[in-house]
């Protein structure tokens, strides 16, 4: 998992690509919310050859469908940034900086990945 941090009022679409960076392994699969449904976005997955789950917006003149069962798998993805949330200091953000802050969100998925392993 990478984590960055933008500013509050930053769009969701802005900062997938400092999550998405060439210099990481390739996915093979990007599970998105209606907030990503970018042209922008799509286009650059495609010429990496990443499959794309993306449900489009409303608004959305080119419509584009969804495989309904990879994307209901996303609800994992959506139950581990849960789980991080229910640390108070995570979901808060009490941290001054952003290195403390970032600090303690690997902390907490260490903490989680460890207590994964041990059941």
């Amino acid at each position: 998992m990478r984590t960055e941090i933008t500013p509050g009022q930053t769009f969701d679409c802005l900062g997938v690509n400092l999550v998405m960076a060439d210099n990481l392994p390739k996915p093979s699969l990007l599970w998105a919310g209606r907030g990503h449904d970018a042209d922008s976005i799509r286009k650059k997955m495609n010429a990496r050859d990443v499959l794309t789950q993306i449900p489009m917006r409303k608004s959305r003149k080119m419509r584009v469908g969804v495989d309904h069962s990879l994307y209901s798998l996303r609800d994992l993805v959506e139950r581990c940034f849960n789980t991080l949330k229910n640390a108070c200091r995570d979901a808060t953000r009490y941290d001054k900086t952003a290195e403390s802050f970032l600090g303690f969100m690997d902390i907490t998925s260490i903490r989680l990945w460890i207590r994964l392993l041990s059941t």
